[in-house]
């Protein structure tokens, strides 16, 4: 009814500490409400009962979100406030997109219909023409908001939809397996190619000889599969398919002869240098 009010009264201690763990300010700063959160935070803090204000302010106290993934630069946000304020309002963008391929950028009339943080990386999630997009935002190079405005799809689910195409994309991007032998650090070491290879090299695991596992490793590509099987070093041996153990030994022979060359020229500098005693001669 108009005119209600309510001091929160029947919010217990749990549900309010839960409320004081969703705010990020990192990416509310990016996307311009970082003000709005910390007097939105303050005004939600003052009408809390007493006792469970302690239990608020001592959970916001003790846990700090941060989604950005280590060892990597922010990406830059130009253009995020922008988007966001074409997805809150419901408008036409005129976006210049720079695709991962490296490809030249292309420019599209999309209709947003909203933002996902991902491990500290920003997608915009649109309808171009009758299909559903995500361009990263990092990658695009302008956008402007039109006056159109548009009419949301009724029956569309931003976090189901974030969820299946996720899905979606997984299962689509590894197009071959390796077959290979691991040592058991090399085991250890599998969780840096990811969570996914990890489980299919479970699922296809079998004993080997001197203490070895053989198993399968999902790829993309050769090239792909030759990439991250470098980063277990002498901890894996390729056995198949055939062209991506040739690849391997390909690569790793040419790896070979560049140190090799370099520790042959650092050799001959280092005898051709002249002795202490050879110089005050």
């Amino acid at each position: 009814m108009d005119g209600y009010r309510t001091r929160l009264t029947g919010l217990t201690q749990p549900e309010a500490e839960a409320l004081f763990l969703v705010g990020l300010p990192g990416p509310a700063a990016q996307l311009g409400l970082f003000d709005m959160l910390t007097a939105a935070r303050l005004k939600l803090l003052a009408a809390l009962p007493a006792h469970v204000q302690s239990g608020a302010e001592r959970i916001a106290a003790r846990f700090h979100l941060d989604p950005e993934p280590w060892f990597r630069a922010a990406d830059p946000q130009t253009f995020l406030q922008a988007v966001a304020q074409a997805v809150w309002n419901a408008r036409v963008l005129r976006l210049r997109y720079r695709a991962a391929s490296g490809h030249e950028a292309r420019s599209a009339r999309v209709m947003p219909l909203g933002l996902v943080l991902k491990a500290g990386t920003w997608y915009l999630v649109a309808l171009k023409g009758k299909s559903i997009r995500t361009y990263r935002v990092a990658s695009i190079e302008h956008a402007e908001i039109t006056d159109e405005v548009f009419v949301r799809p009724k029956d569309f689910d931003l976090a189901a939809h974030w969820r299946q195409a996720c899905r979606d994309y997984e299962e689509g991007l590894w197009r071959g397996h390796a077959d290979v032998r691991l040592s058991p650090r090399g085991v250890a070491l599998l969780p840096l190619l990811g969570s996914h290879v990890v489980e299919v090299a479970r699922e296809t695991a079998k004993a080997d000889r001197d203490g070895w596992m053989r198993c399968a490793i999902p790829i993309e590509s050769e090239g792909h599969g030759v990439r991250e099987l470098m980063r277990l070093c002498d901890d894996v041996e390729v056995l198949g398919p055939p062209s991506l153990r040739q690849r391997m030994a390909t690569t790793l022979s040419a790896m070979f002869r560049h140190h090799r060359r370099r520790i042959k020229f650092a050799t001959r500098s280092s005898e051709n240098k002249p002795s202490a005693h050879q110089c005050q001669g």
